[in-house]
């Protein structure tokens, strides 16, 4: 509710100073909220997902949760060493994305020694795409509510229309103008909270997109750094008994 008072007050207050009521000065945000009726009430709600979507956005849309440069350079230094239980110790240890895919692919990597370099660059792609996919899916419900938010606001266009002309038609001894302001009011209240929580989602939408697409930009260019050191490693001579010398992975 706090959400929605947030978003909708500057807009709605100039729908208020413009609504036919008695005492339009006196006139609050809490009915106003009234007179658009019960779609408000999924507007509302919209309001107040679309805030925590946002907020859980800015909280875990950042750099640090898929690539950290400290742990680039650890891992550079333990791969060249081919202390991959070292890695994939610290590996365990990490939450950033990389860490994760590292420590999937060198795990394929140490219990299947014969694999070949495509086939661990497969699997690094693999965890790759899911975690660019967990990133999009993020996002992806603030697109959804930007579409819905405005399709809501329009049901309540129609529906307060619709109850305007039906105390039109039904009541022939008060003037049209009274008889068709309050549906007007529902009409109007409705569009604007719709407009409001829909381009409110679909900015912020727009934001953490490309701010998504530098994330996975950013991840895949550190996956493909790492892979590139095990496929050259793999490339080399590997030992009967499995164990990594000479640049052997």
């Amino acid at each position: 509710m706090n959400s929605f008072v947030f978003l909708a007050q500057p807009i709605l207050a100039q729908i208020a100073q413009n609504t036919p009521t008695g005492n339009r000065t006196q006139e609050t945000l809490l009915k106003l909220l009234q007179a658009g009726g019960w779609v408000m009430i999924p507007l509302i709600g919209a309001s107040i997902i679309t805030l925590t979507l946002i907020l859980a956005c800015l909280f875990t849309l950042r750099r640090g949760a898929v690539v950290t440069r400290r742990y680039m350079e650890t891992a550079e230094a333990l791969l060249r060493k081919r202390d991959y239980v070292a890695l994939i110790t610290v590996s365990n240890r990490h939450s950033s994305a990389i860490a994760r895919i590292t420590a999937r692919t060198l795990d394929f990597a140490t219990k299947h020694p014969s694999a070949p370099p495509s086939a661990i660059r497969e699997v690094a792609e693999t965890e790759g795409t899911r975690f660019g996919s967990s990133l999009q899916q993020r996002i992806v419900y603030l697109a959804d509510l930007a579409t819905l938010a405005p399709m809501l606001g329009l049901l309540g266009t129609v529906v307060g229309i619709i109850n305007s002309f039906g105390l039109l038609a039904g009541n022939t001894t008060q003037p049209r103008q009274v008889l068709l302001a309050g549906g007007v009011s529902q009409a109007l209240v409705a569009t604007a909270a719709g407009l409001i929580v829909g381009v409110a989602a679909m900015a912020f939408y727009s934001l953490f997109r490309g701010k998504v697409s530098s994330m996975i930009s950013d991840l895949e260019a550190a996956t493909t750094h790492i892979v590139n050191i095990l496929a050259t490693q793999r490339s080399r001579r590997i030992e009967p008994s499995g164990v990594l010398e000479n640049d052997d992975v």
